[in-house]
């Protein structure tokens, strides 16, 4: 028989022939049946706060807790146990983090050194023979030592007498802690943990003239944490907060996740510092390796304006280049205020998703762009994508350098002219939008520009239904 396949049939003899997995003696275990509420809170940076609450009977003065069904990403570090309801002389003494997983293969590298049982059958008469052997090694295979020889995949089975302490087979903060008085406890475990994580999504649906839209928000929460959070009370923090970056750990294997929608529920903000607070306003289950969605807000008939948008660059005021290019994109954006019915609310980051209906009713997808945290009466601007029907040639007609020696003081004049092309039934305005380098002046134009920054002009070109406009300018730049 192949190592490979011998090493997987003693491996996986181990479980069939060990006993079930018993906490040490001396602990007391608590399991998710003691627990009496949890809460969650999460962050967008993939962090989460859980305050696990517990009922756990415990005796007099020293115990030794097992807590049990704890995140797997737990950081141990900002573990904190209280008896919230009697305080006075319980006191922690030490806790460890068990998250080596019970495996067939960590036990026998467990057992490495240590004795174990061989068990052998024989194919012709089914009858068992057990031999007592020690583990010498691990490494590529097992190397077994009998009394009288050593063998390096033999059939059969491992049969272990028991679990190390410090092997369980679900993450374990075990804590040693001093308890004044005999009896039921009322202890609440805080932490903070990884692999829980939420983003805020929205799917909006722009009208026929594209004057107005409605919009929807999501949560989407990720539990990847390796636990799971029944009937928790659930609060989500928007906010970027800071935290100190450790030196990174050796990543742990992704786990898969299965998706479900949940059913939608209203959540209530609030301001926290210098963050907002969203709570869900009841209980809901974050099972182990899922998604969810939960409604975050709704709005309708929202007021949008759509711009076109043709932003230049500042590298072509102070060299010669000619063509700047033929049919360029011209950018479709839409904006909306943070405000009215149903909006007005601190938006989380996220990104909005955007349809509109054909002339079958059928819902189209148009675009997506992300936002960042928008505070209420505040303006949300989405770019969609380009314009097919809307494109312009640019190209620089004239270039002269009137002064300027050595490093400094340079001066330039060129003149511009952009030609804007509509093929849409209707007319457009498109702004056409230049970042100005240096100290500039304008010397001539075709039509007002606005300053709309310092190194800024701005023109709102109207291009009529079917046709073209031409916008012409000189400009005079110092360095």
């Amino acid at each position: 028989m192949h190592s490979t396949a011998v090493l997987s049939t003693l491996i996986a003899g181990a479980f069939a022939a060990s006993a079930p997995y018993a906490a040490p003696r001396d602990e007391t275990v608590s399991t998710a049946a003691d627990q009496k509420s949890v809460a969650v809170t999460i962050y967008n940076d993939n962090l989460a706060l859980v305050k696990d609450a517990r009922q756990v009977k415990l005796g007099r003065d020293l115990n030794r807790l097992a807590w049990r069904e704890v995140s797997a990403q737990m950081r141990p570090e900002t573990a904190q146990l209280r008896n919230t309801a009697h305080p006075d002389g319980f006191r922690l003494l030490e806790q460890n983090f068990d998250f080596d997983l019970l495996t067939p293969g960590k036990l026998l590298d467990k057992y490495v050194g240590r004795e174990v049982t061989v068990v052998r059958t024989n194919p012709a008469t089914g009858a068992e023979t057990r031999e007592t052997a020690t583990v010498l090694s691990t490494n590529n295979g097992v190397v077994l030592k009998f009394a009288d020889r050593i063998e390096t995949g033999a059939p059969g089975r491992i049969a272990f007498p028991g679990v190390p302490d410090t092997l369980r087979d679900k993450p374990t903060l075990v804590i040693s802690l001093v308890n004044p008085a005999a009896g039921a406890q009322n202890l609440e475990l805080s932490y903070l943990t990884g692999g829980l994580s939420w983003r805020a999504d929205y799917v909006a649906e722009l009208n026929a003239d594209d004057g107005a839209l409605d919009l929807n928000g999501w949560v989407t929460l990720t539990n990847q944490s390796g636990a799971a959070y029944p009937n928790a009370k659930l609060q989500l923090v928007a906010g970027d907060l800071n935290r100190v970056r450790e030196a990174q750990p050796a990543p742990r294997a992704m786990m898969a996740m299965a998706a479900k929608v949940a059913d939608a529920a209203e959540m209530q903000q609030e301001s926290l510092f210098e963050y907002h607070l969203y709570t869900l306003q009841r209980p809901t289950t974050l099972a182990e390796n899922q998604t969810k969605q939960v409604a975050l807000m709704s709005a309708t008939r929202v007021p949008v304006n759509k711009t076109f948008l043709l932003e230049g660059a500042n590298y072509y005021y102070s060299g010669q280049y000619g063509e700047l290019g033929q049919k360029m994109k011209v950018g479709v954006f839409v904006d909306f205020m943070n405000k009215g019915e149903g909006l007005g609310i601190p938006l989380p980051k996220g990104v909005i998703r955007v349809y509109k209906r054909d002339s079958q009713g059928n819902a189209q997808f148009v675009g997506e762009d992300r936002i960042d945290h928008t505070p209420k009466n505040e303006t949300v601007r989405l770019k969609l994508g380009d314009a097919f029907d809307v494109t312009a040639d640019r190209k620089q007609t004239a270039f002269q350098k009137l002064g300027g020696a050595g490093r400094y003081n340079y001066v330039f004049e060129s003149a511009y002219e952009i030609v804007l092309k509509n093929a849409k039934p209707e007319p457009v305005t498109v702004t056409v939008r230049e970042p100005m380098p240096g100290d500039w002046t304008m010397v001539s134009e075709s039509q007002p520009h606005a300053k709309a920054a310092s190194g800024t002009a701005e023109w709102k070109v109207k291009v009529p239904a079917e046709g073209q406009t031409t916008l012409t300018y000189r400009v005079r730049v110092r360095y």
